[in-house]
């Protein structure tokens, strides 16, 4: 493909917006089409300055503008189902904001019908794979340098949640990334979560079980940890330790800017994930790009989406029933084998 990559962004908020900056500033061969948002006022401005974009309130619309040939949803979790169905028909390319779809029974469906297309045509955009830290990571465990992984210590912690933020969407929105990388990392399945829930922060909102200490087991017998902390007030940290038989290594670390002055010396703390993955999000939307335009799909693909929202929801159920849940996935189909 020589012409450039024609990309219509579903969704205009925070997380849609900062992908049409990207699409238009940081990624080669590319150029966003069209966008689509029921706001049509806030996509309007966030594809002021970019030329040639039509801009819709309906996502089919979107699809169905001149010079589409993929598709880049960042609109709610709940809107996923029906995007991804409408791109699939009409044969697009996908890359999807996590989630998939946020039930594990809409994501299942998704997976059936890509399944019926014979083809990947969907990526999820599950961004810890893409971050330089995490890659090292994932290559030193798979090399086997520090034998078998016996477990996952991780940590993601938020200045504040947003106000619409629940208890459950600790587990089935944040900790869903944690879910994502530890699949990857370890290469197993996660088969049971419980979730403990310590005595809330004074820093969340009334009835919001906030932080969380989510704890899985996997298919390899590894365990795997998240300390999920939306309220901490004081930065976006998100770290992951593998212990293993042989050693340790850390990820998460690695130092910003350190300013000094008359009054002492400060480092720069990460206020949200655009500025800690910032990198991360550029190398998946360019790698994304170049697959795409090699009549390739690449990452990872809607059944990671499908495990994690199967993962999530039996974390929402250990959280509001206590105890240890078993996760039940379906049949992997050869597809993804």
């Amino acid at each position: 493909m020589s012409e450039l990559l024609g990309v219509a962004v579903l969704g205009a908020g925070h997380m849609g917006a900062d992908h049409i900056r990207r699409l238009d500033r940081a990624v080669s061969g590319a150029r966003v089409a069209a966008v689509a948002d029921p706001d049509t006022a806030r996509a309007e401005e966030a594809v002021a300055g970019v030329d040639g974009v039509s801009v819709h309130a309906e996502a089919e619309a979107a699809l169905d503008a001149p010079g589409v040939d993929a598709v880049l949803i960042a609109s709610p979790g709940p809107a996923h189902e029906e995007a991804l169905l409408a791109a699939f028909a009409r044969g697009l390319p996908v890359l999807c904001e996590k989630p998939l779809v946020p039930d594990s029974a809409g994501a299942l469906r998704v997976v059936e019908a890509e399944v019926r297309l014979g083809r990947r045509l969907a990526q999820v955009g599950f961004m810890r794979r893409y971050d330089a830290e995490y890659e090292r990571l994932k290559s030193l465990l798979d090399s086997g340098r520090l034998g078998r992984p016996l477990m996952l210590h991780c940590t993601h912690r938020n200045v504040a949640s947003p106000a619409h933020f629940t208890s459950a969407m600790l587990v089935n929105s944040s900790v869903s990334h944690e879910i994502d990388a530890a699949r990857w990392l370890l290469g197993q399945e996660l088969t049971a979560v419980t979730v403990l829930r310590p005595r809330p922060t004074s820093n969340a909102p009334e009835g919001l079980l906030d932080p969380q200490f989510v704890v899985f087991e996997t298919s390899g017998g590894a365990l795997v940890d998240v300390e999920i902390f939306v309220n901490s007030g004081f930065g976006y940290q998100v770290a992951c330790e593998a212990v293993c038989e042989a050693g340790s290594a850390r990820v998460g670390d690695e130092r910003t800017m350190s300013v000094t002055t008359a009054a002492g010396r400060s480092e720069e703390v990460a206020r949200d994930y655009l500025v800690r993955f910032a990198d991360a999000y550029d190398r998946e939307v360019r790698a994304w790009v170049d697959a795409t335009r090699a009549g390739r799909v690449t990452g990872p693909g809607v059944w990671d989406g499908y495990a994690a929202s199967a993962v999530a929801e039996a974390g929402v159920r250990a959280l509001e029933h206590g105890g240890r849940v078993a996760v039940g996935l379906a049949p992997r189909p050869e597809l993804y084998a």
